[in-house]
């Protein structure tokens, strides 16, 4: 079996030492421009690869930017993850894509791996159900991350406090979902039923405070009754209307927690013989790419997707004092379409 080359059979064929071999393979060194040719050479040459345990050991990054997030089919997701890819090429990364699924401590343990493994960053996308134990635990790894040069990012979820270790990028995830209830209500709108997501989720329970603000802004009572729960999925949305229309609940509008739901939530009224915008106005949020394509065209909420993942990426490879703790906002608005009519 042949003998997996190392560093110093590089450095033997470049004719260099070994400390030049890792300063070009680094990258963090001047190297003459010759010297780094013929050590790129031998390296193809060898097909000789990086050993990833030994440039942990060395102190350096890995060169690779880990986004952690629910799963990749999901449009706010995937365009997350898009712009994190792009600005990881351009940045000269690799950018390693890790799924939870929802699950609190798969995520724990990711960035766990990814600061044993040196990452340059990791990034994790969308909103979590913050517990105390979550929340200790994710400041030792943020902090262990921070230790060894690296940074951790919350991507899409709010800061968890300007002491806390990591950069945030979010966007105006509450005063989006102000900004559709107000659509609303100045259309005259005051039985709003909102869709929301799971309770105790970081992301939907910031969607049902904008919407709670904004029926207090327009001096509109909250009715209890109004407001339902679930999985943000499409059949979530259809149930929780179904369920609506069965218990007598009556409503002019619905704000759904995100474009799915509210896609669910339109085919149930069809199912109810009602129409939309005429019986029923609809607003989404999210303004994935088929809520244009939807019957009639669905009113959702923008979010600046790409230029998340894009932020995370440049913040989280810029080094200096105090770039380990910042905080972008980003804003939000909303997409005119044709599924809300004015009451008045």
């Amino acid at each position: 079996m042949n003998k997996r080359p190392t560093i110093r059979d590089v450095a033997a064929m470049a004719g260099v030492s070994v400390a030049t071999v890792s300063r070009v393979l680094s990258g963090d060194y001047p190297v003459a421009n010759a010297t780094r040719t013929k050590v790129q050479r031998a390296v193809r040459e060898l097909d000789y690869v990086v050993n990833a345990h030994a440039r942990a050991l060395s102190g350096s990054t890995s060169n690779v930017v880990a986004l952690v997030m629910y799963d990749v089919v999901t449009p706010f997701f995937a365009f997350i993850a898009s712009g994190v890819e792009y600005q990881a090429t351009e940045s000269d990364r690799l950018c390693l894509v890790c799924t939870t699924h929802g699950d609190p401590d798969r995520e724990l343990e990711i960035v766990k791996l990814m600061r044993e493994q040196h990452a340059d960053a990791v990034i994790l996308v969308g909103g979590v159900n913050m517990t105390d134990d979550y929340r200790e635990r994710m400041y030792r790894y943020a902090k262990g991350l921070e230790d060894a040069g690296s940074r951790l990012v919350l991507c899409g979820r709010p800061s968890l406090g300007p002491d806390f270790p990591a950069i945030t990028v979010e966007y105006d995830n509450a005063g989006g979902a102000f900004s559709a209830t107000s659509h609303l209500l100045s259309s005259g709108h005051r039985r709003i039923a909102m869709l929301g997501g799971p309770i105790g989720n970081t992301t939907f329970d910031a969607r049902l405070d904008g919407y709670r603000r904004a029926l207090e802004a327009f001096r509109t009572p909250v009715d209890p009754a109004l407001i339902t729960h679930g999985d943000m999925s499409q059949d979530s949305g259809f149930r929780q209307v179904q369920r609506m229309l069965a218990d007598g609940v009556k409503f002019t509008a619905i704000f759904a927690a995100n474009d799915f739901v509210a896609a669910g939530a339109m085919r149930a009224l069809r199912a109810a013989g009602k129409s939309v915008p005429d019986d029923v106005s609809v607003i989404g949020y999210d303004d994935t790419p088929f809520a244009p394509e939807l019957t009639p065209a669905l009113t959702s909420v923008h979010l600046p997707h790409e230029e998340l993942g894009r932020t995370a990426v440049k913040l989280a490879l810029q080094r200096g004092e105090g770039s380990a703790r910042q905080h972008v906002m980003l804003g939000t608005h909303i997409a005119m379409r044709d599924s809300v009519r004015p009451l008045i």
